[in-house]
């Protein structure tokens, strides 16, 4: 099983290249985080927006890492 979710690949993506630029120019950043694990409730949007890396099946609690979540581990990896 697959989770095709590009949108947030490049969300997540766009914003770790601002976070990078910002350590560049010298600001004090140690990390970043993504806003979510696995998809869940969120207050705003119920079960209808999914925004982890991680996809969760609601009928049978499958779990699935998503494209944006593989990408994410690769490039975590790359920073011991």
């Amino acid at each position: 099983l697959s989770v095709d979710d590009t949108m947030r690949l490049d969300y997540v993506g766009d914003h770790l290249e601002i976070v990078a630029g910002l350590i560049k120019d010298g600001y004090p950043l140690s990390g970043y985080f993504a806003w979510s694990l696995m998809d869940n409730f969120e207050w705003a949007e119920g079960y209808r927006m999914r925004f982890g890396l991680v996809h969760v099946d609601y009928e049978n609690q499958l779990r699935t890492v998503k494209k944006s979540g593989k990408w994410y581990r690769e490039l975590a990896a790359k920073f011991p």
